[in-house]
């Protein structure tokens, strides 16, 4: 026979106690601990039976009660949908998987809204309902859930985007049951919540974005996404840190976790930092115009700017790699005499550790002084380097700047540079080299590669030595004690 068992749970962060108290003793709020009734069931003593269901071994099971070996499942094709715009699909790893929920965070005014509206304008599905009949929400394939604009709001902002005679539904409100409801009525393949902070479920309390909603919400939606094969995104705001909103296990529920990035321009970058059918560190690029936003399709001319020939002192060209395609960008450095007793560095678009670090082996190995400098490192376009092959350009560019000795014309660098003053080798050499000639680039320095002959324009060097050498000719020689 069912036993129900009562117990309090706080409405705030979701802890249990047996008994009521006034404050929580997880997150120490008063008057969130509310009664609850959790139902187990009763087993036997034997049999090898649990809450009524004796267990049958003689088959597998299909419906997910039992276990089954992995050569037993039957592989599926993972379905892509083309989301209408391509560097949306770059950095969810070729578009949306059918089935799945996505993450996107980024800042306030940053434009998350925005890309919503405009991918729920130009999503294709396959499947999608394609018939004659008058768009409907019984019949639209994309759900737009709102829970901060209302209804007009969202019309004027499509009609500025130009996106108004789109076939989307509109739902506006913060009621999970009433999303869950119409969830089940409509369908939809795709499924737009803007933004899960606002949602709120009498099950957790009435307090919208706490620790508790967030969960049971991220829960319920992906648990209806599996089960449907639709394909939910959900806007998440970011802290002042940058980081999604919320409990950390929110980003293990979903399949993918996108980051909307900005340069203090009109910018935009879409990189992806979790990604269950994709690969990570994806790159997608937008810049923020009048009408909405318009996809970045020569990322290469923004991040170089103009032809200068023989780049100022500091500056120096290198082919990064992001996601599966090379950019190209300027590294841009400046010292400057240290105003204290102790030097610093700047660097928004470069890790600081990285720059330090930098300057650490160039001060070992080459003898070039930076303990009494300021450095302050800028990365043309606002873009943010995460690729280790930046090192030897930014070790170049230190170096540059510190003596006043430009590189030559039409050079480029590239390379990963050890604590020993080693230039180790990097991955994707034919890609870089090949992002190089395309933009009118005739040397690229870098490591060098004992399986395979150098390429044409390819100057391998093994040491930061040997590498300011090959750049900057005898004259580094004079140079290298500066200060």
């Amino acid at each position: 026979m069912a036993k129900r068992k009562r117990f309090f749970q706080c409405t705030a962060c979701g802890h249990q106690e047996p008994k009521w108290l006034g404050q929580c003793p997880a997150c120490d709020e008063w008057n969130t601990l509310v009664e609850r009734e959790a139902r187990s069931e009763s087993g036997g003593s034997g049999g090898g039976a649990r809450g009524g269901r004796t267990a049958d071994r003689s088959g597998i099971s299909g419906d997910g009660t039992h276990s089954r070996l992995l050569t037993q499942i039957p592989a599926e094709h993972t379905a892509r949908v083309t989301t209408g715009l391509s560097e949306l699909d770059r950095a969810l790893g070729g578009g949306l998987v059918l089935g799945t929920t996505i993450l996107i965070g980024g800042e306030p005014g940053i434009g998350k809204s925005t890309l919503m509206l405009q991918m729920a304008a130009t999503v294709r599905t396959a499947g999608m309902n394609t018939t004659d009949e008058p768009a409907s929400p019984a019949t639209a394939a994309v759900l737009y859930v709102s829970g901060e604009e209302n209804a007009a709001q969202i019309r004027r902002r499509a009609e500025r985007l130009n996106v108004d005679n789109a076939a989307v539904a509109l739902l506006c409100t913060t009621d999970v049951d009433l999303l869950l409801d119409e969830l089940e009525l409509v369908r939809p393949r795709v499924v737009i919540i803007d933004s899960i902070q606002t949602m709120v479920s009498p099950d957790a309390g009435t307090v919208p974005g706490t620790v508790n909603q967030i969960k049971l919400l991220t829960h319920q939606i992906s648990d209806w996404a599996h089960r449907t094969n639709a394909t939910v995104l959900m806007v998440a705001h970011v802290t002042k840190e940058g980081q999604i909103a919320g409990p950390k296990v929110v980003e293990h529920l979903v399949d993918a976790v996108l980051l909307f990035e900005h340069s203090g321009s009109d910018l935009r970058f879409l990189r992806a930092t979790k990604n269950r059918f994709g690969a990570i560190e994806e790159l997608g690029i937008f810049t923020m115009e009048s009408h909405g936003l318009v996809e970045l399709r020569d990322p290469g001319r923004v991040f170089l700017g103009a032809d200068r020939g023989i780049r100022p002192a500091g500056v120096v060209a290198a082919p990064c790699y992001e996601g599966s395609r090379v950019l190209l960008v300027e590294i841009q450095a400046l010292t400057v005499p240290a105003k204290g007793s102790i030097s610093r560095s700047f660097s928004d678009r470069i890790d600081n550790r990285r720059v330090s670090r930098v300057a650490a082996v160039l001060e070992k190995h080459v003898g070039l002084r930076f303990s009494d400098q300021d450095l302050y490192i800028n990365v043309a376009g606002g873009m943010r380097i995460q690729d280790v092959a930046i090192d030897l350009p930014l070790a170049l560019a230190l170096y540059s700047a510190r003596t006043g000795l430009p590189l030559p014309a039409a050079t480029l660098a590239t390379g990963e540079l050890s604590l020993a003053g080693e230039v180790r080798p990097v991955s994707h050499r034919q890609q870089r080299e090949k992002a190089g000639r395309e933009m009118g680039f005739e040397t690229l320095v870098g490591p060098g590669d004992a399986d395979r002959a150098a390429p044409g324009m390819w100057r391998e060097t093994g040491t930061i030595n040997e590498a300011i050498t090959a750049v900057f000719g005898s004259k580094q020689n004079g140079a290298a004690r500066t200060g």
